[in-house]
């Protein structure tokens, strides 16, 4: 009885949580699981607005990461896996604790938390640009270029099918993150494999991005359709 209470609860707080939104990320169940048993212990006085801020201060910490292993030493970016950690711990929890809080501002949280996101690939993107030498700047570009043509895709998205959703199939910002890390890790152990593996994603991202889009031109050709 107890058991199936626990799993009652916890599927109450995971609708009520989660109810905005539409996840199909590979990690979607382990990040809702850790969501929900961080969320009771989150401090009353930090509010969904602070998150947000430590949110985008995580992101200016890989920034600074950045940095320090161009200007330093490359063992350095380590500290971005850190300022990564802190990007998610605060990204991920804003909306969902004022939605468990049952205190939630659908539309303001919606903008902030793009407006925020972008901030966060730009000061990512912006320290990438600092570290890489000989030419390979331009993959800063094109990943801050990128991450911000799938955020004008799922905005879009939102708009025909009026169902959010911040995942390009099974890759979501998360997996992002745990993609990021590796590439840092990488680096300071292979000085100078940055370069290869950032180029790949970044064209793994303009894939992405091309079928999404053709999609979403399919949903928007569909709707207009329905309406005639």
């Amino acid at each position: 009885m107890g058991t199936e209470t626990q799993v009652a609860d916890y599927s109450a707080i995971v609708q009520r949580t989660f109810s905005d939104r539409k996840r199909t990320n590979i990690l979607k169940r382990a990040e809702q699981l850790t969501i929900v048993f961080l969320l009771p212990k989150v401090p009353k006085f930090i509010s969904p607005n602070l998150l947000t801020l430590i949110g985008t201060l995580g992101s200016g910490f890989v920034f600074l990461a950045f940095v320090l292993g161009s200007y330093l030493a490359n063992w350095y970016l380590l500290l971005g896996i850190l300022g990564l950690a802190v990007n998610w711990l605060g990204d991920s929890l804003d909306g969902r604790l004022a939605y468990y809080r049952n205190i939630p501002r659908r539309w303001y949280g919606f903008a902030l938390d793009i407006i925020a996101d972008w901030i966060g690939i730009v000061l990512i993107g912006f320290g990438y640009y600092i570290y890489a030498e000989n030419g390979t700047q331009i993959v800063a570009f094109a990943f801050v270029a990128l991450y911000g043509w799938s955020i004008i895709i799922s905005q879009l998205r939102y708009k025909i099918t009026n169902e959010y959703s911040i995942d390009s199939g099974f890759v979501g910002p998360t997996e992002l993150r745990f993609i990021i890390a590796f590439i840092l890790i990488t680096e300071v152990l292979y000085q100078g494999s940055i370069a290869y593996l950032a180029g790949s994603i970044t064209i793994v991202l303009l894939i992405i991005n091309t079928i999404d889009s053709f999609k979403l031109l399919k949903l928007g050709d569909l709707k207009d359709k329905n309406q005639d």
